[in-house]
């Protein structure tokens, strides 16, 4: 039998290696799926086969992940019950999409992942394995009890991996889980279980990995322009932005960016003046409250230069249309519903209403807001002669229409508040 694996190195996924192959006497094939997580794939590979695994397969999604995965959800606006970007969320359909490739490709009959029985991944995974490989087994080893005797909480994890040498990026001292990737980090469970936990504190900002907390960023504010196409961001300018272009070893002047670089470079701007800390307490799937803390600092300022676009550009009632869909659509991609049918009706929706989302958006940062300074578009829906309460020098709205217009939405009002008393 062979199993493939997702793994990423961390407590529950390291220790799960050596358990299927325990237990299941099965060839266990671990895969990592490379979306941004940077410095935590180091060693990764030689890890996986030293803990259990036959083979490892490390592939970098990054390109894809940003292209078809984060660049479509925020196109539609997505966010999840006000606060959260979809960090996480977002990333694993691509996991599973992949993961199932790999397991045709070597002949398993098994994928198997390490989400727990509680939480929101084991269904992503799951609902995703169902739309594209329904002929594959997928084993949940916190849905049985065995595994469950064994690991009844994290602390007989860390024992087993010491036990068995797997080192683990988690300790006692600081047994909080960790999900990085390109859009975000994630951060859950331990010392945050404590809702009044407060995470922002000093004491506890070497948690933080993306950025600097907004009372510890410059104390200028720094100007950056995004240009959009058709509701994607295709380019940035700013002092920052090259800087940033030079870090990550990027040529050229920023005008014109593929999604991966634009959502690096506005990474590394947003962490620097402490943008997209997010903390706060959300309904999961199935059925209870959970506490996260997240840091999305490029995909908080992109959601929000987008929405600056789509201000100047979109239709009114296509606008209002699309923004009635925004919890749908977030709450899909939150519940592992990425490859369903109705997600696709409403990424077809979504894309229409986007054709128009062109131009660029200049937005300052500081210390953590995000401020609009000024948006132009030569698709703009805005016409400063119309809007003026000066003389309108385009004649094209009559103030005097407005009357009628009134009277006819009062109508109903004024009925309604004739009847006559006690009539119902």
């Amino acid at each position: 039998m062979k199993i493939v694996c997702a793994y990423s190195g961390g407590l529950d996924t390291s220790v799960l290696l050596q358990w299927l192959k325990e237990t299941y006497g099965a060839e266990v094939i671990a895969f990592c799926a490379n979306i941004g997580q940077e410095e935590e794939l180091d060693g990764l590979e030689q890890k996986a086969l030293t803990t259990g695994a036959a083979k490892c397969h490390v592939d970098d999604l990054q390109e894809e992940f940003a292209r078809d995965f984060i660049f479509p959800m925020f196109r539609a606006g997505a966010l999840y019950e006000g606060q959260y970007f979809l960090g996480t969320s977002i990333a694993r359909p691509l996991i599973a999409k992949r993961m199932v490739e790999i397991a045709r490709s070597e002949g398993a009959s098994a994928v198997a992942h390490g989400a727990t029985g509680k939480g929101n991944d084991q269904v992503r995974f799951e609902l995703a394995a169902a739309a594209l490989a329904p002929e594959l087994e997928v084993i949940a080893p916190w849905r049985q009890e065995r595994f469950r005797e064994k690991f009844p909480g994290r602390a007989e994890m860390i024992a087993y991996a010491e036990a068995h040498g797997i080192p683990v990026p988690v300790t006692a001292k600081k047994p909080y889980s960790m999900d990085r990737n390109l859009l975000h980090i994630s951060y859950e469970s331990g010392i945050l279980e404590d809702p009044w936990f407060d995470a922002s504190e000093e004491e506890n900002k070497d948690m933080f990995r993306l950025g600097a907390s907004p009372e510890d960023a410059p104390d200028a504010a720094e100007r950056v322009i995004l240009h959009f196409r058709r509701g994607d961001c295709t380019g940035l300018e700013g002092d920052g932005v090259a800087q940033a272009l030079g870090e990550i070893g990027h040529t050229g002047d920023g005008r014109k960016l593929d999604p991966l670089t634009v959502m690096r470079v506005l990474n590394k701007i947003g962490g620097k003046h402490g943008i997209g800390r997010v903390d706060m307490v959300e309904n999961r799937f199935v059925g209870m409250k959970s506490r996260g803390v997240y840091e999305t600092p490029g995909g908080a300022i992109l959601h929000f230069a987008h929405r600056q676009m789509e201000s100047l550009t979109m239709d009114r009632e296509a606008m209002h249309l699309r923004d009635s869909l925004i919890p749908r659509y977030s709450t899909l991609v939150y519940n592992g519903f990425w490859f369903a049918p109705e997600r696709h009706a409403l990424q077809a929706l979504v894309e229409e209403t986007q054709k128009d989302v062109t131009g660029e958006v200049r937005v300052k940062l500081y210390k953590g807001n995000v401020i609009a300074a000024g948006r132009r578009s030569p698709l703009s829906l805005y016409n400063p002669h119309m809007a003026t309460m000066e003389a309108d020098p385009t004649q094209a709205y009559n103030q005097s229409d407005a009357t009628g217009f009134i009277r006819l939405n009062a109508l109903r009002l004024k009925v309604a508040a004739l009847r006559a008393p006690g009539a119902s």
